[in-house]
């Protein structure tokens, strides 16, 4: 139950039974007596536990003791205070870095909780593949952002994740990903001619400066919120068969829940430390504005996928079979969800599916604007082998797969920026990994934004932004495939295994068509440099990596495509 597993029951009952043992022979001052006796016993016992689990446990009994240990920590609190400070996954980038290791590495969390962070291939393909299903996400994670991503094939967990899976993969095959590319470019030229109609106007509206010309078509422009508006698009149509309009209104309720939703907050900061140590019902209880929020948005969002199943039957009953190709369909085809299961799947895909391509999209604007060599070299490609965004012309799968340099690009802020730094698995049961005993209810922490920056993986210039390791020398130039990585598990942003990201393809295709789209339309240059720079630049928690202030950049409107 969290970093802390304070065994309240066990703890309760036993204060209550040693209270009555003591007073029951004192039946004018029971109450009284019982009162004061159960408090004495509950502290005392509480005492004992948290030196226990605390002190002893971690530093004299643990079976974990004996693995290489990040440096620094408190004595009680372990590596809290810097997992707290950092942006999540840049204090095990460190580590990785900093500590001799075999594959298996350990650091202490709140209340010197142990954690196990996995880095080699080896422990790595153990967990995620051979062994997968005795790992599995903490119950109080399940719990917290089931709220809002539903219990869908993501939070799913032993049989009950293997059947979702396979229902659900008919929709991610090879085959019908490639159907899907008209989708991805008809609503990337929608937001594109929607930008570029915002950054004219707004543009109109600034003082005449000496660079007259450029002026009139550059404006400042919060990338995410547009990043996320056609992502919420594309996952409504691809995905459940209906447009969100989020393009045409930023307004829209279902953008604007899912905004707040995903808004940093210190309320759900704390909420989620004391859902470290609290039973995950009492924190949902708390009467704070954060959980009324959660609660509203799951609701709504909740009856918006209620409405699109009920939508879709209908529309099945009408015609007698689908002909429609999005992933609600093809779940609904396979007969093996009941109603109130497809709701969870719906939100899952809704809220993940758009959020983490968002989030990419973020990051990659970013990168393009520290390295405007790699902008311009992008851009060159894509009016080469793309038709203008104002036509419209459909692209296919082969258009995108013919453009090596947009597809490096891709990859490399895929490793650079992966838009979850961290996943959190729980030992199931009493397992090993490497031989080495984990004891269960042990977290062990899978980090992208560690394994991704390895150098014993990825080489020395593994913390460097290089698309080009991603681009083919030769016709048999095969280590381009996997940017030069000694191991497949060196790319964790989608994960591996059973539990691997089952949207991969869908992701990695509507990415490089929204990136296409805007890059050859425009030249992103970062509002304050200053403030931006890498090791400045404020990250919020949560689902995805995000910029806490936002991503703003000067958006120029560029002629001839």
């Amino acid at each position: 139950m969290g970093v802390f597993p304070y065994p309240w029951r066990g703890i309760l009952a036993s204060s209550v039974v040693a209270s009555y043992a003591l007073v029951s022979s004192q039946p004018h001052w029971w109450k009284l007596h019982f009162t004061s006796s159960f408090i004495s016993a509950w502290l005392f016992q509480t005492f004992v536990y948290a030196v226990w689990k605390v002190i002893l446990w971690p530093k004299f009994f643990s079976p974990l003791r004996s693995l290489p240990q990040a440096p620094g920590g408190s004595w009680w609190n372990g590596h809290f205070k810097k997992i707290m400070a950092d942006p999540s996954g840049i204090p095990m980038r460190e580590w990785i870095t900093e500590v001799p290791n075999n594959g298996l590495m350990r650091y202490l969390g709140m209340g010197n909780s142990e954690r196990v962070l996995v880095t080699g291939p080896k422990a790595l393909a153990e967990v995620l593949v051979t062994k997968n299903y005795h790992f599995e996400k903490p119950a109080a994670l399940r719990f917290n952002i089931g709220r809002v991503l539903g219990v869908g094939v993501l939070l799913a967990e032993g049989e009950e994740h293997k059947i979702q899976r396979k229902n659900l993969m008919p929709a991610f095959a090879f085959r019908h990903i490639k159907d899907l590319y008209p989708v991805f470019w008809s609503k990337t030229r929608e937001v594109v001619q929607a930008m570029t109609k915002d950054i004219l106007a707004d543009a109109a509206n600034q003082p005449i400066t000496p660079d007259a010309e450029k002026a009139q078509k550059t404006a400042v422009m919060e990338v995410g919120s547009w990043a996320s508006r056609v992502t919420l698009d594309i996952i409504g149509i691809a995905g459940l068969g209906r447009d969100f309009g989020a393009i045409k209104d930023p307004k829209s309720e279902l953008n604007e829940t899912y905004r707040q939703v995903f808004m940093p907050s210190k309320q759900a900061q704390i909420l989620g430390l004391l859902g470290q140590m609290v039973p995950e019902w009492l924190i949902t209880r708390l009467p704070v504005k954060r959980n009324d929020d959660i609660n509203a948005a799951s609701q709504y969002i909740r009856s918006v996928c209620r409405d699109l199943v009920k939508e879709k039957k209908s529309k099945l009953v009408a015609r007698g079979q689908t002909t429609d190709h999005d992933i609600l369909s093809v779940a609904l085809e396979s007969g093996g969800f009941s109603d109130e299961d497809l709701v969870d799947q719906l939100m899952t895909f809704l809220a993940a599916g758009h959020e983490t391509t968002a989030s990419s999209m973020t990051w990659a604007i970013y990168m393009l604007s520290r390295f405007p060599k790699v902008q311009e070299r992008l851009r060159q490609e894509v009016r080469e082998h793309l038709p203008s965004i104002d036509l419209e012309t459909d692209i296919t799968s082969l258009d995108i797969d013919h453009m090596p340099y947009l597809n490096a690009v891709c990859n490399e802020v895929l490793r650079y920026y992966a838009p979850v730094p961290v996943t959190i698995r729980e030992a199931a049961l009493e397992t090993e990994i490497l031989g080495q005993k984990i004891p269960k209810g042990v977290r062990v922490i899978l980090a992208p934004w560690a394994t991704n920056f390895d150098k014993s993986l990825w080489g020395p210039d593994a913390h460097e932004f290089n698309p080009d390791r991603w681009m083919p020398t030769s016709s048999d130039d095969k280590r381009a495939a996997s940017g030069g990585a000694t191991s497949n598990f060196a790319f964790m942003t989608f994960l591996h295994g059973p539990r691997s990201c089952i949207g991969q393809a869908f992701a990695k295709a509507e990415f490089a068509c929204i990136l296409a789209g805007w890059v050859g339309r425009f030249e992103f240059e970062l509002k304050n440099k200053e403030e931006m720079d890498e090791k400045k630049v404020l990250i919020k928690g949560g689902i995805t990596a995000r910029p806490a202030k936002g991503m703003y950049v000067h958006a120029t409107v560029v002629d001839g495509w």
